[in-house]
């Protein structure tokens, strides 16, 4: 099987990237797998490409690195369920040294099994042009950014995502702060919402450069540290009402709300996804940065009495407060609505020290 894995910060778009790679190979007669990691259970992400109609498997409690065994057996189970053709991977955010502890780990255990394609990574320009320019309000503490260069300096390539949302001068202007820092890097411009410069991807793909080759030193103390810096909280709930809810609207309020509440706390927000699902319609909202508006990333045009709630939320802020300002918001929604809302689980916690299960260099 290829094993191809897309990376890159919180919010960055590997989602919509992988739906969209897996629709192009799907299209190509081929058969394919994806696999999706978080440090928690009740992932957005799983739910929204499942809705697509895609086999997804989920790597949840720990991440790639810290779940090797995990991640091969998850592949295993697509394989003899499907016998897909391609592994489509998609990592959790705020980890790096992927190239050390997932690709060699693949090529040197399971070098029978699986072709490991290049690694890319992608690129976030609300938080990238501030963390590569040196802003003093890059929006993340010192620490944090270390995790985003990381994720860069490892990456066999680098795709500069939402040039849609982008003038081509703010577009080129990230192109030379990545060949700034990273000169023999390689770079695609793409937007993975409209489809522009995806072919450049999927031709970068298939090229026969060098896997993992680049080797990088990490101080695991600051990795670790800035990780624990983001607040993560994974929500799931129930929402009623008498009268029918507009999925659409919901999700966009609470993840609107919570934009205005993390602003007054000055919380940077490395990114907030919620999903409403009801009768086989799904709506998705999400907030990739603070000084971003809250999008409808997906829409269901449906209504419905009882809605089942996701909230994941990645914010720079303690997580027991985060915790407090999910529940308000949620709340406020629902009784602006005359709905009320059941809180089935809530996991709130700051990310643990990683602790790869192979480490290779």
């Amino acid at each position: 099987m290829r094993f191809i894995m897309i990376g890159g910060f919180l919010g960055a778009g590997k989602t919509t990237t992988v739906g969209r790679l897996a629709k192009h190979f799907q299209d190509e007669g081929l058969r394919v797998g994806i696999v999706t990691n978080d440090q928690a259970t009740d992932l957005v992400d799983t739910h929204t490409l499942r809705s697509q109609g895609f086999n997804v498997g989920e790597v949840a409690g720990a991440c790639f690195c810290c779940n090797f065994n995990e991640l091969t057996e998850t592949s295993d189970q697509l394989q003899s369920d499907q016998q897909p053709d391609i592994i489509l991977a998609e990592p959790v955010g705020s980890c790096t040294d992927l190239v050390a502890t997932v690709v060699r780990p693949l090529q040197h255990l399971h070098q029978d099994q699986y072709e490991v394609a290049p690694y890319g990574v992608i690129l976030k320009p609300s938080h990238g042009k501030r963390i590569l320019s040196g802003e003093q309000n890059a929006g993340f503490s010192p620490k944090a950014a270390y995790i985003f260069e990381k994720q860069l300096e490892e990456a066999d390539f680098v795709i500069i995502n939402r040039i849609d949302q982008l003038s081509s001068e703010e577009i080129d202007e990230l192109n030379d702060l990545l060949l700034a820092k990273y000169p023999d890097k390689t770079v695609i411009r793409m937007s993975a919402l409209t489809g522009e410069g995806f072919d450049d991807l999927v031709d970068l793909l298939d090229q026969p450069i060098a896997v993992g080759a680049n080797n990088m030193e990490l101080d695991y103390d600051v990795y670790a540290e800035g990780e624990a810096e983001l607040g993560w909280l994974n929500s799931s709930l129930t929402i009623t009402c008498n009268e029918p809810l507009e999925l659409d609207q919901l999700v966009l309020d609470i993840v609107e709300q919570l934009r205005a509440d993390m602003a007054d706390q000055s919380a940077e927000t490395a990114h907030l996804k919620t999903i409403a699902m009801a009768d086989n319609q799904q709506a998705v909202a999400n907030l990739v940065s603070s000084d971003s508006p809250a999008q409808l990333s997906l829409a269901s045009y449906a209504s419905a009495k009882e809605v089942n709630l996701i909230v994941n939320a990645r914010v720079a802020i303690d997580p027991a407060v985060l915790q407090e300002y999910v529940m308000a918001a949620v709340t406020l929604c629902c009784k602006q609505r005359g709905a009320t809302a059941e809180f089935n689980e809530t996991q709130s916690f700051r990310p643990g020290r990683p602790v790869p299960t192979h480490r290779i260099l």
